[in-house]
């Protein structure tokens, strides 16, 4: 079963010519992630090739389970963003619905050579694809054998304490505040961005003025704690701490914020887009006794940032 609303995604994407390509979810576009879609991209120009990747949105588990949460390490803008600048020519989002998860590997293929001109399909060794995962690597080579194109089945890049690079480790890495940790696995800083809104002001109202980032609720965060980041303004990076969580000094009861305090800034930015990418973790979050020790604490956050982000280069990561 080929939904005639996928089959419109690919054909809007596709590059008019023989084309390698490689498919995933690509959640986080991670070091794994991006040395399959170079390999695409290295594969293509080998063989006179158009490159692409196609990703699927939502993600399959929000559909087939959705009793279970479903966190995205990027959004989808940044994850569009990651995958092209592997060097692609284009990249398809292929809308993951109810009625797509039922369309067979063979269909779904067989829509490939006819919309994107598949020649090659470069997969990681652990791929499966269609209906009750029925296109294995093993699968898909017989179908490029009876549909005439390549399939390329290429080693997952591994780290020194987990068997794969993988978006679950970078979410367990998150979960623990570990930034350094999902840098690592990133191959770039953690980041998140959204609209500054008009939170409680009491920054402000202490000498510790904040701007609060919205995101979204699908977004797997750090840890609630404090940390030392990178603020992108449009004058350029700043050095900025940061606070997740629940502000329990207040008990305000106004749920899990993210309040950038920008070192050294005091611009009106409300309804701009801020990116924060996260360099270290500082500190848990804490209940203080009152007001004057939580001020006190804020202030040696600050300078602890300030120190940190003063010995490296906080330009925009990669």
């Amino acid at each position: 079963m080929v939904t005639e609303l996928a089959r419109w995604e690919l054909r809007r994407a596709a590059l008019g010519r023989p084309t390698a390509l490689t498919i995933g979810v690509f959640d986080g576009v991670h070091r794994g992630h991006q040395a399959v879609l170079r390999h695409v991209v290295d594969s293509a120009r080998a063989h006179s090739l158009g490159s692409a990747a196609i990703t699927f949105h939502p993600h399959p588990r929000q559909v087939l389970r959705p009793d279970l949460p479903t966190e995205y390490v990027t959004s989808l803008e940044d994850r569009l963003s990651l995958i092209m600048e592997t060097g692609l020519d284009t990249v398809a989002t292929v809308s993951f619905t109810s009625d797509f998860s039922l369309t067979d590997a063979g269909d779904f293929v067989r829509m490939l050579v006819d919309e994107f001109q598949l020649a090659r399909l470069i997969i990681g060794e652990d791929f499966a694809l269609g209906r009750q995962r029925g296109g294995d690597p093993e699968t898909l080579k017989a179908l490029g054998r009876e549909l005439g194109f390549d399939v390329e089945v290429i080693e997952l890049l591994t780290d020194h304490s987990t068997d794969k690079v993988s978006s679950t480790e970078i979410r367990d890495a998150l979960s623990q505040g570990a930034v350094e940790r999902v840098g690592d696995l990133l191959g770039r800083r953690y980041s998140l961005h959204g609209p500054v809104v008009v939170g409680f002001e009491r920054g402000r109202s202490i000498g510790f003025a904040t701007a609060n980032v919205a995101i979204g609720n699908d977004r797997s965060i750090p840890a609630p704690g404090v940390y030392a980041t990178i603020a992108h303004l449009d004058s350029g990076p700043a050095p900025s701490v940061t606070n997740i969580g629940m502000r329990p000094t207040f008990d305000d009861g106004g749920g899990l914020s993210i309040e950038c305090h920008i070192i050294d800034f005091d611009e009106d930015i409300y309804g701009t887009d801020l990116r924060v990418e996260f360099v270290q973790r500082l500190r848990g979050e804490r209940k203080f006794d009152g007001i004057d020790a939580l001020v006190e604490q804020i202030g040696k956050d600050r300078d602890t940032a300030r120190e940190l982000l003063a010995g490296m280069s906080i330009g925009t990561q990669a």
